[in-house]
């Protein structure tokens, strides 16, 4: 986070009042806020500082898998499960037959969010709306709504400018992925090689796209066709997202964070995850417009 980001952020973290929490406690806490709300969940990150759409991922508590992994004999690597396959495959045909957004350089992507996480005890639920310039060259805006339920103290409503971050892939940067599925793939696999798990890594790297790539209906449906390339995917007979929005899901086994993805069961439009919810995606001619749907 760079200085002016921080100091743009600090301005929607009230003064504590009576302390609860020792100043430890409560420095990492806000520290903790801070990484959140600065999480740019409309584009994915290069190497070394991307992070997924879903900030914090929990263990699948609902949500029935209908089919179990299968193992290449000898391997222990998880082979792609057929009917996860299937699924990814059916879901990128229908993103490809999605008219494209003519977006010109003057515009700004806009995203629409809403996530609920609980840290140290508060729990906070949050609307995020977001501008940023499609041609990655100017400052953008995040808009903070705390959402009734929450309680935590240490957050309010409030706008938080976003500077030019060179980590942050633009509309026009993501627009240049190859849309064939197995050179994005391969590119994803480079691009994520030595980060940790790699295959955790290169899933992270396609989960941070989804949000904005209907956007880019060829590039969507070859998101979804390079995930299917990605061993340990099983399909979520009854899922939702946070917002509670029924669907279908896949889920990624022998992950640290076992996220779903979420669907509508007829459409097969991406929803969003189990940890965060997509309200809207567009392309709006300046910061604070909402696009029409």
């Amino acid at each position: 986070m760079n200085p002016a980001e921080r100091e743009e952020l600090a301005r929607l973290l009230p003064s504590p009042g009576e302390a609860v929490l020792s100043s430890d406690r409560r420095n990492l806490l806000q520290e903790h806020l801070m990484r959140e709300l600065t999480t740019d969940p409309t584009t994915s990150r290069r190497s070394g500082s991307r992070r997924r759409f879903a900030a914090i991922a929990v263990p699948l508590a609902t949500a029935a898998a209908v089919t179990a992994t299968v193992l290449l004999g000898g391997s222990g690597t998880p082979a792609p499960d057929q009917q996860a396959v299937d699924l990814l495959n059916r879901i990128a045909e229908v993103a490809a037959a999605q008219p494209a957004t003519p977006v010109r350089d003057d515009q700004y992507v806009y995203v629409a969010s809403r996530h609920t996480e609980d840290v140290e005890g508060y729990v906070s639920s949050l609307r995020r709306d977001e501008w940023q310039p499609v041609d990655g060259k100017r400052s953008g805006l995040a808009r903070i709504k705390i959402l009734p339920g929450s309680n935590n103290p240490y957050l309010h409503d409030g706008d938080m400018k976003l500077g030019r971050d060179p980590n942050v892939t633009s509309y026009r940067e993501l627009q240049a992925l190859p849309t064939d599925p197995e050179k994005l793939y391969r590119k994803i696999w480079d691009d994520t090689e030595g980060e940790g798990s790699h295959e955790e890594a290169a899933l992270e790297e396609i989960g941070a796209m989804l949000p904005s790539a209907p956007l880019l209906p060829e590039l969507n449906a070859a998101l979804y066709r390079a995930a299917a390339k990605i061993p340990g995917v099983s399909v979520v007979r009854n899922a939702e997202d946070v917002t509670g929005r029924e669907g279908v899901g896949l889920t990624f086994k022998d992950r640290d964070d076992q996220d779903t993805w979420v669907f509508d069961r007829k459409s097969l439009k991406f929803l969003g995850t189990d940890e965060q919810a997509l309200l809207g995606v567009g392309i709006a001619d300046r910061i604070g417009e909402v696009p029409k749907d």
